[in-house]
């Protein structure tokens, strides 16, 4: 009876509610600090575009790093636990907290993989099963990607570690575009290659350090044998992807219908 006192009487002294408001009050200037230094992040990102992705990556690490080690400090700092106390609820405690943290647990150990091994970063343009988007944060239970449609969705970070994960620029800026056009077979593939090699080096996005391909193939569509011809660019910032893409397919056919070239299907059901 007398050491169930004892042990009550510990963790009555350990929880007292001057500690614990102070534990959350420490917990809460954590929170400000990192939103604070989010938002200069966010401003510096404007002042120095060309080392956006670079300023992403070190507000995540810093964010990830406070959160952490910042909640351990404090909670150590405030409530200073005894070994007499650890010891008192460290058995059951630990079990039962282990079993209802274990999914909490896997996901901050994935998230310390995904910082250092870095199979993407924050910035990064990403496939994920059905979902593709940038990277906007790596916090301690989850990853968090936007949509082009402009969708927050919310990954455990654990699921990065067993299922297949793409990254379209992995780390810079500059990305890989493939933007498709379909034509006529009947049509001259150099004529084809000119004008869309014009289009895509005129483009205000176009990153011209790399190199721009284009490539051709003969493809079924609708019972139909048409060329597809693959433009391959690097866009000079992944966020200027979808202008950069309506920016060539739009100009494009405007080249290709104003030269004549003939398209899929109704220009060849007039060749003889």
């Amino acid at each position: 009876m007398e050491t169930n006192k004892d042990i009550s009487l510990l963790i009555f002294d350990f929880f007292k509610l001057d500690k614990v408001i102070l534990f959350l009050s420490l917990i809460g200037c954590i929170f400000i600090a990192v939103k604070i230094v989010s938002s200069w992040s966010e401003k510096l990102q404007k002042k120095f575009t060309g080392k956006r992705l670079v300023i992403l990556q070190m507000t995540t690490v810093f964010s990830f790093v406070t959160y952490l080690f910042g909640v351990i400090g404090i909670f150590y700092y405030v409530f200073q636990p005894s070994k007499e106390l650890l010891v008192a609820v460290g058995g059951s405690a630990a079990v039962a907290f282990g079993f209802a943290l274990k999914d909490l647990v896997g996901s901050m150990i994935a998230g310390f993989i995904l910082l250092f091994d870095r199979p993407f970063q924050v910035g990064d343009r990403v496939s994920f099963g059905n979902v593709y988007g940038e990277i906007k944060s790596i916090g301690l239970r989850s990853v968090r990607l936007t949509t082009l449609d402009d969708n927050l969705v919310t990954i455990p970070n654990s699921k990065f570690l067993t299922d297949v994960v793409a990254s379209g620029n992995s780390g810079a800026l500059d990305m890989m575009v493939v933007i498709p056009f379909y034509f006529s077979i009947y049509q001259k593939l150099e004529d084809v290659r000119a004008l869309l090699y014009e289009v895509v080096i005129t483009s205000r996005f176009v990153y011209l350090e790399k190199p721009v391909s284009i490539v051709f193939e003969e493809v079924a569509e609708s019972n139909h044998f048409v060329i597809k011809a693959s433009v391959k660019a690097y866009v000079i910032d992944v966020k200027y992807e979808k202008p950069f893409l309506t920016d060539v397919t739009t100009r494009g056919n405007l080249v290709l219908n104003e030269k004549h070239i003939m398209r899929p299907f109704r220009s060849e059901a007039g060749v003889k």
